[in-house]
């Protein structure tokens, strides 16, 4: 397997569901005409018919597989309804329970389920319940993370519990470039999951000032800043921004909800105000105080020097690791 591709995928390339509604059809349209694994976010509550919609126009930009992505802490039953009537390559769950009756019910639609985990005990669940690939992140990844263990030391352990199960291991948390990718390989990977990468590429509905500071900036911090009230509980990593280091001790009973507007924002069709502190990232359609929102990166945002299409980024990876392991490791 290796980079040669995993869930019947060309190459063994993830591009991770990139919340609210930044990895879109053009971005996952892209990764999937590559070869690669791209998701569709859904949306963070019950939207089916505007999901099928969603759905359907990825499906005029590629004939190939691509996933959706859903968050299982919101509001979900109506949507994952959609993306088995649709029959979607590979679902991906994160943030919730990932049952055996779960797993089967998409089984019997033909779907792939894709849990994302944070720990040992979370992918000993996985296991258990028949899932078809396990993406292991690590406290390094970008956006809300749900472990606390260093990626180097969590997917051993993972890859180690899987053992000889046909259950392809992934590995996401700082990896953006050829030797990270390399990197996950010699620690018993399959794949790679990449978030921060592909947000910093021409086809991300992220806004250009996000994209700029992906590339400005090299350090992050893991934080609970943001979106408390709308998401408690959810620790994630951001941009160590201007604004976030005037923040960033945020008295512990402080959140969004009493905060002033400072912009607003389309996110699926819905058109919503941003206040300070708010969760959400700032895509194509935001206006406002953009660089007072929470830009989530992860810890390999320190090698991303350039906005790049897509497509680049999957040749990049692949060909460097070609040639990495042919080169250095031969």
């Amino acid at each position: 397997m290796g980079w040669r591709g995993v869930l019947g995928f060309e190459y063994g390339i993830v591009q991770a569901p990139l919340g609210p509604d930044v990895s879109g059809p053009e971005l996952v349209a892209a990764v999937a005409n590559a070869g690669a694994l791209g998701f569709l976010r859904a949306p963070d509550w019950e939207s089916p018919d505007y999901l099928r919609q969603l759905i359907k126009k990825t499906r005029t930009l590629t004939d190939k597989p691509f996933g959706v992505g859903v968050v299982l802490a919101f509001p979900h039953e109506e949507n994952i309804r959609v993306i088995l009537e649709e029959k979607v390559a590979v679902l991906q769950v994160s943030w919730g329970e990932c049952t055996e009756a779960f797993v089967l019910q998409a089984h019997q639609s033909g779907v792939k389920v894709v849990p994302q985990i944070g720990s040992f005990e979370e992918a000993k669940k996985a296991v258990e319940v028949g899932v078809d690939a396990i993406i292991v992140q690590g406290v390094e990844a970008g956006g809300h993370v749900i472990g606390q263990d260093g990626l180097i030391t969590l997917l051993p352990r993972v890859v180690d519990l899987v053992g000889d199960r046909d259950i392809p291991v992934i590995a996401a948390g700082g990896i953006v470039d050829e030797r990270g990718y390399v990197a996950a390989l010699a620690l018993g990977a399959q794949g790679v999951a990449l978030g921060t990468r592909f947000v910093a590429t021409e086809e991300s509905n992220a806004h250009p000032i996000y994209k700029r500071k992906l590339v400005e900036m090299q350090k992050t911090e893991y934080t609970g800043v943001f979106g408390r009230a709308r998401w408690p509980d959810a620790p994630h990593r951001v941009l160590k921004t201007p604004f976030f280091m005037d923040w960033r001790s945020l008295p512990s009973h402080e959140n969004e909800s009493n905060q002033p507007i400072i912009g607003r924002t389309v996110i699926h069709e819905v058109e919503k105000e941003v206040r300070r502190f708010g969760g959400t990232v700032p895509n194509a359609t935001t206006t406002g105080d953009i660089e007072s929102m929470a830009m989530y990166a992860g810890e390999g945002v320190c090698l991303i020097n350039e906005i790049i299409p897509a497509t680049q980024v999957i040749r990049r990876l692949v060909e460097g690791a070609q040639t990495l392991i042919q080169k250095e490791f031969a």
